[in-house]
């Protein structure tokens, strides 16, 4: 007889399932049990930071992240990490364990009252089954949504007591055999293409969903064939064009009206892989003007029936980037120009990203949560994809645990964090993670003691700033040494440099604080 958790990890090796995180509790201890050697479980103290350890570990290793929670109360804390999982288009399932089947209807210590409900509306679908065999089948379903365009989180209710119930054999074996295949991109590509070869002065705007390998080439190979200046979109979390390229412009800023000053010359906006646009900062601004054609490619048709503007093709941007290239005529034009960095004040943010950067190899990867500095990460070399990773719902508290998953999937590659002394303290929990497992992640802390980036806005805001922005008094050197952490303290720029040098190449994670001015 094959059980229903057999069954379960029989499901997740089919799918390419490859780690399990959580932080469980007395409902999904049964799940656990059996767990296989061949599904390491990573434990998370706290939830967030599982969520977030999964969400890193799915973008870097083009998998499926899978979650372990406990029952409503675990979803909860998770909820914050989840928000960025979902704004990320993260493939994750997200499995949370009932009270016994019993139990339920009386509403016994742990239940989940209402499964389907809980994580709207962060999820692309969420279910509990019926009858103890359907759970492979709801999480063949789970997955394979959470993979199909738009890419997203699938949520699992599963009772405690289903796990040594006989699974549906016969129904198992159709279960590994189905697949999904994303769609094509529109065959109105075309007019995209004639757009372009017109163009007087077209823009390429580039988000998460050009961050492939091909997808990465294709667009610096567009921009030079095309002679496009090349921006990233506000708020992306990723950063899918290398930012020393001469065609690379920056980050634009996050209000309506920023965007439109810096655009408003084009006569052709392309945005590929990104929302079209997502704003933070408010702004009586409009964009575009009205001589402006702005034409954009998504996989999300949620994306594209809520933006106020453009000419939307749906379709793989990777895909688009690559056929648009194969079409397009060779420009003319002139060839933008590599911008020039100002030169930075000691211990500024540019200066402190600047020492990171020189110490820094070139294949290095780095979580990005320092959001005082947002617009200033780009000073970071970049050359290639999946390089920089940052919370893309502005969720505070992912980039510490997200690093840990990054290294997890990544091994190869040598991971940074690069965290305000702020977020560090949503999730410190995961530095246990990292030392229990040894993850070799540097984890840089810039330390203004205070929530600056909250100053920043209330200025902008013209609304008054209060000490209640004033987190001074805590110690994440001793944070860190707690969770049995190696930690350093950069005295200097130089020292900054020295020791993100050494983390990058040791086999334990160090922590490193750096004083921001």
């Amino acid at each position: 007889m094959t059980k229903v958790s057999e069954a379960f990890y029989r499901v997740l090796r089919h799918h390419g399932v490859k780690a399990v995180f959580g932080n469980p509790g007395s409902n999904e201890l049964s799940f656990l049990t059996g767990l296989p050697d061949d599904l390491p479980y990573y434990l998370a103290l706290q939830e967030g930071a599982a969520v977030a350890m999964a969400d890193g570990f799915a973008q870097a290793g083009d998998t499926t992240g899978f979650v372990n929670l406990h029952a409503a109360s675990g979803t909860g804390n998770a909820m914050g990490c989840l928000t960025n999982a979902a704004a990320g288009h993260t493939p994750m399932v997200v499995m949370a364990g009932q009270q016994a089947r019993r139990y339920v209807p009386v509403d016994a210590m742990l239940t989940n009252a209402d499964p389907t409900k809980l994580t709207d509306p962060l999820v692309k679908w969420s279910g509990e089954p019926l009858r103890p065999q359907d759970g492979p089948a709801l999480l063949s379903t789970a997955l394979l949504l959470a993979r199909s365009a738009p890419r997203g989180v699938a949520y699992l209710s599963i009772p405690l007591d289903d796990w040594d119930e006989p699974a549906d054999e016969p129904a198992l074996t159709g279960l590994l055999d189905r697949a999904v295949d994303g769609p094509p991109v529109a065959a109105s590509l075309h007019e995209l293409k004639d757009a372009l070869n017109r163009a007087r002065d077209p823009v390429l705007v580039l988000g998460p969903g050009a961050d492939t390998d091909e997808g990465f080439e294709a667009a610096v190979a567009l921009a030079e064939k095309a002679c496009l200046p090349v921006w990233i979109a506000p708020s992306a979390p990723r950063s899918p064009f290398p930012t020393r390229h001469p065609s690379y412009r920056g980050v634009l800023p996050s209000a309506a009206g920023a965007v439109a000053d810096l655009l408003a010359a084009h006569d052709l906006v392309i945005c590929v892989g990104a929302p079209v646009f997502r704003y933070h900062a408010p702004s009586k601004a409009a964009f575009p003007p009205a001589d402006t054609l702005l034409y954009a490619v998504t996989d999300d048709p949620r994306e594209a029936a809520r933006a106020p503007m453009g000419r939307f093709l749906l379709g793989d941007p990777t895909d688009a980037l690559v056929r648009l290239l194969d079409t397009c005529e060779r420009s003319d034009r002139p060839q933008p120009k590599s911008r020039l960095l100002p030169d930075a004040e000691p211990f500024t943010a540019e200066a402190i990203l600047d020492a990171v950067d020189h110490g820094k190899p070139d294949n290095a990867v780095i979580a990005f949560e320092w959001t005082s500095a947002d617009l200033l990460r780009d000073r970071l070399t970049i050359t290639r994809p999946k390089s920089l990773f940052y919370p893309a719902a502005g969720g505070l508290g992912w980039g510490l645990p997200a690093a840990i998953g990054l290294s997890l999937a990544r091994p190869d590659r040598p991971v940074l964090a690069l965290i305000g002394d702020g977020a560090l303290h949503y999730t410190p929990s995961a530095l246990w993670t990292a030392a229990r497992h040894q993850v070799p992640v540097t984890f840089v802390i810039c330390a203004n003691r205070r929530y600056r980036a909250l100053e920043e806005f209330a200025d902008l805001l013209e609304v008054a700033r209060g000490d209640y922005l004033d987190i001074g008094g805590a110690d994440p050197l001793a944070v860190a040494r707690g969770y049995g952490l190696e930690t350093h303290h950069a005295g200097t720029l130089k020292d900054l440099t020295e020791f993100v040098h050494e983390g990058v190449h040791a086999e334990q994670p160090r922590l490193v604080l750096v004083d921001q001015r």
